[in-house]
């Protein structure tokens, strides 16, 4: 029988402790396995991204960098300080997945007034119902019937700062009332502020060898202002924030011909959602440290909503527009997959008729949203009624696919300034 003095019982002792440590570390390791999530940015009152006139919806939902018209408001208010006409006034009508409901629209009512040669206003109200819903505890109780909806009222103002260039500043209220009263009677719409900061560029026209032609280009920083709650308890959710930029060419044949081509690039300024994974107890049954889901067996969770990849979404709305550019987990690739992209062509004759067609493309893991558009406009006097259709190129149905969408405008004081 072998003795061992202290000293090798102390060493004995060392060993089998680290040989259990290491048993025990490749016996019950923890893993961190991702959550499977969409790619793609959500927002609160994501209506404010929908095209609420019919001549910028024929041209593939695009209005940043064409020609002044009523409804630049909602585009870039910027544009106001060119307009030909004293003022106007203009209603339009926007149904929304008609093709199931049929009140379920977007309704939009716009004024502008060019105040003179330099500086215009206008005022907007945008009101979105999602139709009504009846609420019933069961077959034999009476019905109630809620509306949920959402507006926003705008007002803007835009200044000439030189011969072709102007900007604007646009302060816009929000109200979004979602929740369903009978349900939870103390309920309260939710309520945030945005602000839009807006330029255009307008050259002048210059002769080339078969035609004369005119440069046009735009920016808009759209929906600025603090994230909206519905609750003291609830999640804060971004506005829309996001980033336009156009730019165009007139190609003008004649006095009766002209052909207008647009292209515009979106972006919004909200984080993008970083890849989530959860923390998991499970058996290591190799001793490899790795974990395989085919022979390991998964045990408890440990910790939930780790950060894998990206950055943490939950910070200020401005923050969030400078984190936008660079937060992306795929990196730069998935930052430009972030882009919206738009081209319009717009064929006008004597300025009283007028054919149009566009095209929209979002990335299929950024919401999928691909679709054509045709329109056309007429005028009459100082009438303006504009028509546009939409037929969906995308595995994914947009909401918008086979609708006629028209609006209705009235210049007043037409022709009482000239920029052409």
């Amino acid at each position: 029988m072998i003795k061992l003095n202290k000293t090798h019982q102390k060493l004995t002792f060392i060993v089998l402790f680290l040989v259990a440590l290491v048993s025990n570390k490749t016996d019950a390791q923890t893993t961190i396995i991702p959550n499977i999530d969409s790619r793609v940015i959500t927002t609160g009152v994501p209506f404010l991204l929908i095209a609420s006139d019919a001549r910028a919806a024929g041209m593939g939902d695009m209005g940043v960098a064409t020609s002044v018209d009523t409804y630049s408001q909602h585009w870039n208010p910027s544009k106001y300080a060119f307009s030909e006409s004293k003022s106007g006034f203009g209603i339009s009508y926007t149904p929304y997945l008609s093709k199931l409901v049929n009140d379920i629209f977007l309704g939009n009512v716009t004024y502008f007034n060019r105040l003179n040669e330099r500086s215009a206003f206008a005022v907007s109200f945008k009101y979105f119902s999602l139709g009504e819903i009846e609420l019933r505890a069961d077959e034999f109780s009476e019905a109630l019937i809620e509306k949920p909806n959402e507006l926003t009222f705008d007002i803007s103002y835009s200044l000439r700062l030189s011969d072709q260039f102007s900007m604007a500043v646009a302060l816009r209220y929000l109200r979004s009332d979602l929740k369903i009263s009978a349900i939870d009677p103390s309920s309260k719409a939710a309520g945030s502020l945005g602000v839009d900061i807006s330029g255009y560029y307008q050259s002048e026209e210059e002769a080339y060898s078969d035609f004369n032609g005119r440069w046009r280009g735009g920016f808009a920083i759209q929906n600025l202002g603090p994230k909206i709650k519905y609750d003291d308890a609830g999640r804060e959710n971004f506005l829309p924030t996001n980033l336009r930029l156009g730019g165009g060419f007139d190609f003008i044949f004649d006095q009766y011909n002209r052909i207008n081509l647009t292209a515009e690039v979106t972006k919004l300024l909200v984080p993008t959602p970083p890849i989530y994974g959860s923390e998991y107890n499970y058996t290591d049954t190799n001793g490899n440290g790795v974990y395989d889901p085919d022979i390991d067996t998964r045990g408890s969770i440990v910790n939930s909503n780790i950060i894998i990849e990206g950055q943490d979404p939950n910070v200020s709305f401005m923050s969030g527009v400078f984190q936008s550019f660079n937060d992306a987990p795929g990196g730069f690739s998935e930052e430009l997959d972030e882009f919206t992209w738009a081209l319009g062509a717009e064929y006008l004759y004597q300025d009283s008729f007028a054919l149009r067609a566009g095209y929209f493309n979002e990335n299929e893991f950024k919401g999928a949203r691909k679709f054509f558009a045709l329109g056309a406009g007429f005028k009459y006097t100082t009438i303006d009624i504009d028509l546009s259709y939409l037929f969906s190129a995308s595995k994914v149905q947009s909401p918008l696919e086979n609708t006629l969408r028209f609006s209705l405008s009235f210049n007043i004081g037409d022709g009482e300034y000239t920029e052409y």
